[in-house]
């Protein structure tokens, strides 16, 4: 059985804790709802922390405990009231169902990218990646941190092969070029901290034109 690419635990234990960025966090979302091993395990750290804080001495808050707090309630996975759906792609995890989303824009032979209006901190945000099966990105690395979980189809790497649900987390020093790999057209959910930086001449040419 091909093994599962999870979010690593110390992203888990922030999510948990409520001190990830809100794109990060709708990311994670999304694979907690496709992924309930994880989810479970998620929801019981979130348990213990909450018996820690019962026991533990009040303190004063800081000056923007509120708006923090608002963005983690927007993108908790936890169990809510169901909201009405907030986009027209049924096929999403109910986390994303809550975003509305721009219209598709092309960015290369295909290869197309949907803005998620979920919360942003600073330059990071989140996208909807869609790549038609047998076509792949330029190589590149990353201005600052890529997290991507698979929605449907599948892609690979370099070294590795992601299916639906699986995550993979990228920074500035991971130099890769996923290729879809499955029949259909895969499409993915990602948080992006500015912009990516493609590799060799070629790329440093086509760079002003390739904007996610």
């Amino acid at each position: 059985m091909k093994p599962q690419r999870n979010p690593s635990e110390e992203r888990l234990l922030a999510y948990a804790a409520g001190t990830l960025s809100p794109p990060e966090a709708v990311v994670i979302a999304a694979h907690l709802a496709m992924r309930p091993a994880n989810d479970a395990w998620v929801r019981d750290l979130q348990a213990v922390g909450g018996e820690f804080l019962d026991a533990a001495t009040p303190s004063a808050l800081s000056q923007d405990a509120l708006a923090l707090a608002m963005a983690r309630i927007e993108t908790d996975a936890g169990e809510v009231k169901a909201l009405p759906p907030l986009n027209d792609m049924p096929e999403l995890p109910e986390p994303l169902r809550r975003y509305a989303l721009s219209p598709w824009r092309w960015v290369g032979p295909g290869v197309r990218v949907r803005d998620v209006h979920a919360p942003r901190d600073g330059d990071c945000r989140v996208i909807l990646l869609k790549i038609e099966s047998g076509q792949e990105t330029p190589k590149h690395t990353h201005g600052g941190i890529e997290l991507t979980c698979v929605i449907s189809g599948a892609y690979a790497t370099e070294t590795e092969r992601f299916d639906v649900g699986d995550f993979e987390e990228a920074d500035p020093d991971v130099l890769h070029q996923p290729r879809v790999v499955s029949d259909e057209a895969c499409l993915c959910v990602v948080a992006l901290d500015g912009q990516i930086k493609l590799d060799g001449w070629i790329g440093k040419l086509i760079q002003p034109f390739v904007r996610l």
